[in-house]
């Protein structure tokens, strides 16, 4: 790492990863900005449009993740961060400004938009500009700054609704004026940096080589390692150019034969980042919590603890990525994730409360933070080759949001027939299902170039 210059590709991973702070914050400002945005728009006996309000910015992810993709080909990975920062910054001013339900709806879409193209990018762009030897550790930071942004939501939406809420039991005039309001607009300070910064960045290196930029690639290439380290990444990048291209366009090209075997290992791996259950854990935080004996007046603040327990094992996985391998975080988590659900689906079984159920709870947080939430983002960015990596990745994180909305949507259907002892172990077989295909198809890509890896998948 000593031959890498590590402040400045510090520097524009932090830029680029800014991207997973603010698709984790707002991803996760909703969920306490809803108790009081709803008396506000008047939707306390309005199920369908209380769930609209909470998924709708999905529509915005789905459609972000498919054509960020394309896009990114076409035009560069670093004009698709703008963007993502434009519309960051114009949901969080007008989620907070409107008055209407309507228009409530519109901007929390543009912020899903941005969420799906920053969910898209920022990964590849990290990985393109990282050397092999470090690669995992800097893509992980994405992953760091999306719970980070989880934190800063949890924290925010805890102190303003502390502040709005005095009794701590009844919601003010003014807190339902304001609150939600200022959890939105919260959102404006990091929105606005990143789109300020995002235009001193430089363009990926590997997609101007792509793009017969060679010599902008070159300067690139150097200011991040060196004349060596620049050479030898220009060599890996135009040798794996000279191999016959597939005819078509970016769609096309995903469905030739050497491409569709890692297409379905990027989707499984997408798919099972959200099916392994954790987003239900978060969820279903609320009801542990009150197990445990806390008030609902301290659920804001409990959730904090574990978004706190995010950030920190999250730590865990960028100190091991590029150490142990990306299979074999890969291994812990699936199978760690398997255990704890049934430990769990136990608990739940034989009616156990209190601290017990909150330990396997953080437990199972930890799991996932330190191995399944990075190191997927890690193996996407890296499988893919270059010439299609954005459209391939597009298809992968549209099917990873797929997937989260299906783990939402059944989840209580699944709770009312099984109840959540069978739910869990559920989850814990599809865990178990997800350990078996890592084993099975999985390589490691630990310590190679991305040109190395495109040439081992493509075999």
């Amino acid at each position: 790492m000593k031959t890498h210059r590590t402040f400045y590709l510090s520097l524009i991973t932090f830029v680029s990863a800014m991207g997973g702070l603010l698709f984790g914050y707002d991803w996760v400002v909703i969920g306490g900005a809803k108790i009081f945005y709803e008396p506000f728009f008047g939707l306390e006996g309005a199920a369908a449009l209380r769930g609209w309000a909470m998924s709708s910015a999905l529509v915005g992810c789905l459609v972000g993740a498919l054509l960020a993709g394309l896009w990114s080909d076409r035009y560069g990975r670093k004009k698709m961060l703008i963007v993502a920062a434009a519309l960051f910054t114009l949901s969080a001013y007008g989620t907070g400004a409107v008055d209407s339900f309507f228009w409530f709806i519109v901007w929390r879409v543009v912020g899903g938009f941005g969420i799906g193209i920053a969910s898209n990018i920022s990964p590849i762009y990290i990985a393109e500009v990282s050397p092999a030897s470090v690669r995992g550790r800097f893509v992980s930071l994405n992953q760091l700054t999306i719970v980070l942004g989880i934190l800063a939501a949890q924290i925010v939406n805890w102190q303003i609704g502390d502040y709005y809420m005095p009794d701590k039991d009844t919601l003010s005039p003014d807190g339902v004026e304001w609150a939600w309001r200022w959890m939105f607009w919260a959102e404006l300070v990091p929105a606005a940096m990143f789109f300020a910064l995002a235009f001193v960045i430089p363009e990926s290196p590997r997609w101007l080589a792509v793009n017969d930029r060679l010599e902008r690639a070159r300067r690139i290439f150097t200011r991040i390692g060196g004349e060596a380290h620049a050479e030898a990444e220009l060599a890996e990048v135009t040798d794996s150019l000279r191999q016959p291209r597939e005819e078509g366009t970016d769609w096309r090209r995903l469905l030739h034969p050497g491409m569709r075997k890692v297409l379905l290992i990027g989707i499984v791996l997408a798919v099972f980042q959200q099916w392994c259950g954790i987003n239900i854990i978060f969820n279903y935080a609320q009801e542990v919590f009150s197990a445990a004996g806390y008030t609902v007046s301290d659920v804001l603040m409990n959730i904090v603890v574990t978004g706190v327990t995010n950030v920190i094992f999250t730590f865990v996985a960028i100190a091991t990525v590029d150490r142990w391998g990306r299979k074999a975080l890969m291994y812990t988590g699936s199978a760690g994730l398997a255990g704890i659900y049934v430990l769990l689906g136990c608990g739940y079984f034989f009616e156990l409360s209190g601290w017990p159920m909150l330990v396997l709870v953080v437990l199972a947080i930890a799991c996932y933070a330190m191995s399944l939430a990075p190191v997927t983002w890690v193996v996407l960015s890296e499988i893919f080759p270059t010439r299609v990596r954005g459209a391939a990745m597009a298809v992968a994180t549209f099917f990873l949001w797929v997937a989260s909305f299906l783990l939402t949507y059944t989840f209580p259907l699944l709770n009312e027939a099984l109840g959540a002892a069978g739910t869990f172990w559920i989850y814990g077989g599809i865990c178990v299902a997800g350990f078996l295909f890592i084993r099975a198809y999985l390589p490691e890509t630990k310590g190679k170039s991305l040109e190395e890896i495109e040439r081992e998948m493509e075999n």
